[in-house]
């Protein structure tokens, strides 16, 4: 037999099978999303007042009603993800708070669900609670322009002591028990409000523009009526 050589020449490698699509997804580990479902939305609320409004007129329309207690979790149940409990709670806290809703609540007898359907006694304390607080406020609200009425008049005498005055500005200060550097301010809202006082009064052109006001009357005292002389057998009847 003929003898053959060894051969020092080392194997091909042999290639690796490159996997294909089918077998890298098949082989692949399943794909988990990790992004949260969106929870709800912190509204203002004005967006708060809105939405209620529109889910539920019967209750949170234009006049306001006392609403039940615990009112929040059934707004959670028949709205599920739409309020979250901050800005619920910020809401309801503005809304129970309000003068209008202290009105309704001084004067209703019970309180009303979701629905506007009563659901529940409203206690007199509660309402004697709203009817304290709305004195308050009003007490309040008087003082408080009762004290811009006397503020705007100080201003007003202000100015036009200023504008009549031969005093140095120095001494004016002094006099009114006003600091320096507080004059010019004070003098320029006085200014502005005398302006925005006359613009509001009717002037002469417009008065005759409406035209003569209606007569208030005769104001002269009714006069004596005349009766007429006697005459024949009344004239010899004694008076």
């Amino acid at each position: 037999m003929p003898m053959t050589e060894p051969s020092n020449a080392l194997p091909e490698p042999v290639p690796e099978p490159v996997p294909t699509l089918e077998g890298a997804v098949s082989t692949a580990e399943p794909l988990t999303s990790t992004t949260a479902a969106p929870g709800p939305r912190d509204l203002s609320p004005a967006e708060c007042a809105r939405e209620l409004k529109a889910r539920f007129p019967a209750l949170f329309g234009d006049s306001p009603k006392p609403i039940k207690l615990r009112i929040q979790a059934d707004i959670q149940e028949r709205a599920q993800g739409v309020f979250s409990k901050k800005a619920l709670s910020i809401f309801l806290h503005r809304h129970t708070g309000s003068t209008s809703y202290l009105v309704a609540l001084s004067k209703a007898k019970s309180r009303f669900d979701l629905d506007g359907q009563p659901a529940g006694e409203l206690s007199d304390e509660h309402r004697q609670l709203a009817g304290e607080e709305l004195k308050r406020r009003r007490a309040v609200h008087e003082e408080r322009r009762a004290l811009e009425e006397a503020q705007w008049l100080n201003r007003a005498h202000l100015l036009r002591d200023f504008e009549a005055t031969t005093l140095t500005r120095a001494n004016f200060c002094a006099l009114k028990g006003v600091a320096d550097e507080e004059l010019d301010g004070l003098l320029e809202i006085a200014r502005g409000e005398k302006k925005e006082y006359e613009a509001r009064r009717p002037g002469p052109d417009q008065a005759r523009r409406e035209g003569p006001r209606p007569p208030q009357g005769d104001r002269r005292p009714p006069s004596r009526e005349r009766r007429p002389a006697p005459t024949g057998d009344e004239a010899r009847k004694p008076r």
